[in-house]
């Protein structure tokens, strides 16, 4: 099929000289990048959402900004839950 689109002139002339490296035209260049567009848009579509769960925000001591400290509550529950 045979279509009119407009690009950025600096796109443009970054995809033709792709194509010229490569040899091949500035429509294959084109068309790759869109199936490969594609095929990127399909796999997220096929990701399960990530469960939510109702709370009331973080819990005491978890500062999101604090990664060790973070780091160190999850180690301490995960420890919490081996022993039982």
């Amino acid at each position: 099929m045979r279509t009119t689109i407009r690009l950025d002139d600096g796109l443009y002339r970054g995809v033709k000289a792709q194509a010229a490296l490569e040899g091949r035209t500035v429509g294959e260049v084109i068309e790759d990048a869109l199936r490969l567009r594609r095929q990127r848009s399909q796999a997220d579509a096929s990701f399960e959402p990530i469960p939510v769960y109702g709370g009331r925000g973080l819990m005491p001591g978890v500062g999101l900004g604090h990664t060790a400290a973070l780091q160190a509550l999850m180690d301490a529950d995960a420890l919490a839950k081996t022993k039982h």
